[in-house]
């Protein structure tokens, strides 16, 4: 997938909302497969990025960050 995008082809239109399972039945995925250089180079992007332990700071983080603000 160069540019992440993906393309199918449409089979068929359901008339009402339907299961999972039989929407897969309606297209067909027409995307080539990622080459074996560009799955190792996501996989390492992936191993290289960087962590992040959580976007809200816990209770404790906030205590400790409140109290070096007072001096």
């Amino acid at each position: 997938m160069p540019s992440g995008r993906r393309t199918f082809r449409v089979a068929a239109v359901a008339e009402k909302h339907v299961p999972k399972a039989e929407a897969r039945a309606l297209y067909e995925e027409t995307t080539p497969p990622p080459s074996p250089a560009e799955l190792e180079a996501r996989r390492l992007e992936r191993l290289l990025a960087p962590r992040s332990e959580g976007a809200r700071p816990t209770k404790r983080d906030r205590r400790l960050r409140d109290k070096l603000k007072r001096f």
